[in-house]
């Protein structure tokens, strides 16, 4: 994970990840709110990453993006040696009014020369996207580039809008093909015909479809769309979100045989709020050609121990409730029930950072899930599992010591739809991995987030009016994150620097 620090917990801006030959991962990201600099970090694993030197910097008094820079996408240089680099640069003189897209070029991914070539800066002009003779916002769109090479050709994907529609649903994911003298743009990839603005394009083919990727400002979610060919024309399907929310500015690269996503995610709801950088995750399709999340594979490179179900410590009721019991079937399956009420049937976590799997049975109606972080009162982390309607959601939950008019804290914090496989059981697993928290159902990500509330040593089940069973279980126990820059509460790092000062 990655996270800013310093005077601002949520400097990170939109993030572009590239993959050398060597199988390092390179980050490029913005620094809000100044947008004066692009950041780069350096990670062997996807997990943990350092700062390097940073790439680009907004240029001097009258130069095109002498005001901010923003959204970047690092590819390679198909008709040269290195790499390159196609970002949004903004101009004093304009007000902030223009968005333009500027080249920069570099042998070695850590030094970058800005060189705008092939009739670059690009603008938004006529006849098919908005220009300054037709801009009902008074300031155009036409940002976040995503280079992307089909057929020998290069073309820039771009958020854009088009030239005509009613004001608030112009957005779109504008194109420009690389000539012999330049950029061109065309006509749009794609109009959805509902969205003020479609942030951070990518596309990826897949299989033999391709598929489209944008960010939605109005609900904060990342959706995509299909087709066979590149050029369109693209479909939805009946649900096209692909990460819950608090995700956003999702962009795709390529390791090896896996296709990984990365984004940035914001906590509690605000953009405006601590944001970090979380684990990716991987990309593919169903059966039906839909995008599914998978858990990151290099998850499994790190396990330092696995307890089994047999070697944990007996769950034990920690609400009192007369109605529950427990039942050890055998080393493998536990039976918890709880005839009225709720109960929750707790044992210590064997570590801090963990990757909890097994098959969760329930048997009848009632509620239950897990529980993550819970102290000896209940107060912690709920993960609710719905097998009946599909539907999972994280939230906490516990003592609200600081009101005693509300002595409570119950926030729904992310909730997502699982398919229904089984109606009875699910294979579950759960990564508790510093403040991120995973959640997989029968193998497709479903719950992605951080929280920085709760870090109670205890683990369990729930269950409320109901009789479940956790069979073949196992916990692996991972490293701690290791991070140049905190992931943790900027509060609790900020005490944890005063201690290492004194």
């Amino acid at each position: 994970m990655y996270s800013g620090s310093g005077f601002s917990s949520w400097e990170i801006g939109d993030v572009d990840v590239f993959i050398d030959e060597n199988g390092v991962h390179h980050l490029f990201h913005l620094i809000i709110p100044n947008h004066d600099y692009i950041a780069h970090a350096i990670s062997r694993d996807g997990l943990s990453w350092k700062r390097v030197k940073n790439a680009l910097w907004v240029g001097d008094p009258r130069e095109w993006d002498d005001d901010m820079l923003w959204t970047m996408h690092v590819s390679r240089n198909f008709e040269g040696e290195g790499y390159e680099m196609y970002y949004t640069g903004l101009k004093r003189k304009d007000m902030g009014i223009m968005q333009k897209i500027g080249r920069a070029v570099s042998l070695d991914l850590i030094h970058w020369t800005k060189e705008n070539e092939y009739g670059l800066p690009l603008e938004s002009q006529a006849p098919y996207y908005e220009s300054l003779a037709n801009n009902p916002r008074k300031w155009i769109s036409f940002r976040d580039p995503y280079k992307y090479h089909f057929e020998g050709e290069d073309y820039l994907l771009i958020c854009a809008r088009t030239a005509v529609g009613h004001t608030y649903r112009r957005g779109c994911i504008g194109v420009a093909k690389k000539g012999v003298n330049g950029f061109v743009l065309q006509k749009p990839l794609h109009v959805p015909y509902v969205y003020d603005d479609v942030e951070c394009p990518c596309v990826v083919e897949i299989k033999g479809m391709h598929y489209l990727l944008g960010s939605i400002r109005e609900d904060i979610k990342v959706r995509y769309w299909f087709a066979p060919d590149f050029k369109g024309e693209y479909h939805a399907f009946h649900n096209n979100v692909l990460i819950p929310q608090g995700n956003y500015a999702a962009r795709i690269v390529k390791e090896g045989e896996y296709f990984l996503i990365y984004n940035f995610y914001f906590v509690g709801g605000n953009v405006n709020t601590h944001r970090v950088i979380p684990p990716p995750k991987q990309l593919d399709v169903d059966s039906n050609g839909r995008l599914l999340l998978k858990t990151y594979h290099h998850w499994e490179t790190i396990y330092q121990r696995t307890f089994l179900q047999k070697d944990l410590p007996i769950p034990v009721p920690i609400l009192g409730n007369p109605s529950s019991n427990f039942t050890l079937e055998h080393a493998s399956k536990w039976r918890f029930g709880c005839r009225s009420g709720y109960e929750v049937f707790c044992f210590e976590k064997p570590s801090n950072d963990f990757v909890w799997e097994g098959t969760l049975v329930v048997e009848g109606l009632g509620k239950t899930g897990f529980v993550i972080d819970c102290d000896e009162e209940g107060t912690g982390y709920y993960i609710s599992v719905d097998i009946v309607n599909g539907f999972v959601q994280f939230r906490a939950w516990g003592f609200n010591e600081k009101d005693v008019k509300n002595n409570f804290i119950y926030e729904n914090i992310q909730a997502n739809q699982f398919e229904i496989i089984d109606n009875q059981k699910v294979y579950f697993k759960i990564i508790r991995y510093g403040n991120y928290y995973e959640l997989s159902i029968n193998e497709i990500v479903k719950l992605t987030l951080l929280d920085f509330k709760y870090s109670g040593g205890k683990i369990g089940i729930y269950v409320c009016s109901a009789v479940v069973s956790l069979n073949d279980s196992k916990i692996h126990v991972i490293p701690e994150p290791e991070n140049e820059y905190a992931t943790s509460d900027p509060n609790k790092a900020f005490d944890e620097y005063l201690k290492k000062s004194r």
